[in-house]
């Protein structure tokens, strides 16, 4: 009876004390997400957005030449005074000698919301039957900036960093030959599709070394409603790596336009050296910039 009375003791004591260090880590994670929360206090109207009900899509379908005048001079203000731009038609009948055509690549694993990102800029309302081209997605963008006319040539890559699939094989240095930039697109919710980056980085930069580097973080609507200590390692990951391969990192999201212009327009201002500031903004629970 005593030996039995001594396991019961031990057993109690046991229990007692895994009971107490639990409650201690749920004071613990309380107070930090509180600490956090009266530190970024800015973020509240970012999760505002999560209670308004997705965005109406402002533009239609429409012909593929066509473009949306709103998505080109949103956010360049006009007081500014150093860089401006407007949508250019497209009718075919245009003179065409003064276009410059120019080549971006968008590469990222399976489902992080890359045809929704360029449908958003392009104008376009998301088509499902583009979700499961294989391959090669392909949209285009034309732009006046100082009175220059400005094409875009977007090629999304579709599949994953590591699928040894044929058709990864080819589209990979179709898409990234002659880029004058390479946008690297994970999901800001999945942990996996960060880590992918590099190796895309490492694929891509065997057949473009001279290309602008951009990193992109999808899904920032549903970002932010993870607990905060997991959107700061989150984030501080994916500044490490944007780091590691000399990126400027965006996080985005589609649903609600949040920076999906301005990264465009960022590229615009690289490539042309055109004097346009980009503000860095490092708040957690806020569309990070970090450069």
């Amino acid at each position: 009876m005593t030996q039995i009375s001594r396991k019961m003791y031990r057993l109690d004591l046991k229990r007692t004390i895994l009971w107490r260090v639990a409650l201690l880590r749920r004071c613990a994670r309380s107070l930090w997400h509180q600490i956090l929360a009266c530190w970024i206090g800015k973020s509240v109207r970012y999760r505002q957005l999560l209670h308004s009900g997705p965005l109406i899509p402002t533009s239609r379908r429409s012909p593929p030449t066509t473009i949306d005048p709103a998505t080109v001079s949103h956010q360049f203000p006009a007081s500014s005074g150093e860089m401006s731009s407007s949508s250019c038609g497209s009718d075919h009948d245009q003179d065409t000698s003064d276009l410059v055509t120019l080549k971006i690549s968008l590469l990222g694993d399976h489902h992080i919301g890359k045809t929704s990102f360029l449908a958003k800029y392009v104008g376009k309302e998301k088509n499902q039957e583009e979700l499961k081209v294989k391959g090669i997605n392909q949209m285009d963008k034309t732009l006046c900036v100082k009175g220059a006319r400005i094409s875009y040539t977007i090629w999304e890559v579709g599949c994953d960093a590591f699928c040894q699939d044929a058709d990864l094989k080819t589209s990979i240095p179709a898409a990234c030959k002659d880029s004058v930039a390479m946008l690297f697109m994970f999901d800001l919710t999945s942990r996996c599709t960060l880590n992918s980056v590099i190796n895309w980085h490492q694929q891509a930069r065997t057949y473009n070394q001279s290309a602008i580097h951009v990193m992109v973080g999808s899904k920032f609507d549903e970002f932010v409603q993870l607990p905060l200590d997991l959107q700061w390692t989150i984030a501080s990951q994916a500044r490490a790596y944007a780091k590691a391969i000399n990126a400027t990192l965006f996080f985005s999201s589609a649903s609600y336009n949040i920076n999906v212009n301005k990264i465009f327009k960022f590229v615009t201002a690289k490539l042309f050296d055109l004097p346009w500031t980009l503000e860095r903004n490092l708040t957690i629970g806020e569309p990070i910039i970090d450069f």
